[in-house]
């Protein structure tokens, strides 16, 4: 969907493989839509077309294509993930359920968990119900509207001071809140989360979606045996 948030996973994963040769790196086909309808449009404003029956498309398409496995790099898209799922019947590495596991792994009693991300996943309550099954509560910076600007300027052009700033202000606010683990939960600030303070203990769901996509390409049959020799011709030439 978003163009920056397509890349940026990509190149996490690419980063992410101990390679020697491109014939090392991880297959991929990739359904870069930008005319998925807006989600943020649909959820928060109540208008525009509903992005399901696109997001299904693109799905059944890569599957058609032989793809084993699907990810999405958009948090706030995951509210239509059950269409996606019961549309396909490959498996669905999802983005949230990743990080909710990851913030239950590592919140202390507070039991609070930061979450920095577009207004629409506060307006669905898509991570709130996630994170309350595990016994923690999301809380979410008062300013949805900054919030919004500062994802549309990344969006329109790339990451700037400004949304920097605001990502900061968000953060340090949550922070007071007693949130020091927060959610990084949408990509476009994914590419500006190094701008968070120090005392943070950053989660970002981009992250997590890397981690999972390399840990199922290892299982496959096709690949766990290449994967591993080349992890171990890695590891000889580091010592």
């Amino acid at each position: 969907m978003g163009p920056k948030a397509t890349v940026h996973l990509m190149q996490r994963v690419i980063d992410a493989v101990p390679a020697i040769d491109d014939a090392d790196h991880i297959p991929l086909i990739v359904d870069q839509n930008p005319q998925v309808p807006s989600r943020i449009a649909r959820l928060i404003d109540g208008r525009g077309d509903d992005p399901a029956p696109v997001l299904v498309t693109m799905a059944q398409r890569l599957e058609k294509a032989g793809v084993q496995a699907l990810a999405m790099p958009c948090n706030t898209a995951h509210h239509f993930a059950p269409q996606i799922k019961a549309a396909v019947g490959i498996p669905f590495l999802n983005m949230v359920e990743l990080a909710v596991r990851a913030a239950a792994a590592q919140c202390d009693a507070s039991g609070r968990v930061g979450v920095l991300c577009s207004p629409a996943i506060r307006e669905v309550g898509l991570l709130d119900a996630a994170l309350a099954e595990v016994g923690l509560e999301a809380i979410y910076p008062h300013d949805d509207a900054a919030m919004l600007a500062a994802i549309r300027q990344i969006k329109a052009e790339g990451p700037q001071s400004l949304a920097r700033t605001t990502l900061a202000t968000a953060s340090s606010e949550l922070l007071k809140k007693r949130a020091e683990i927060q959610l990084i939960a949408c990509t476009e600030f994914s590419t500006i989360a190094r701008h968070l303070p120090k005392a943070v203990r950053r989660i970002d769901t981009l992250d997590c979606l890397v981690t999972e996509i390399l840990t199922f390409a290892k299982g496959q049959p096709h690949s766990k045996s290449s994967f591993d020799a080349r992890r171990s011709r890695v590891s000889e030439q580091q010592y």
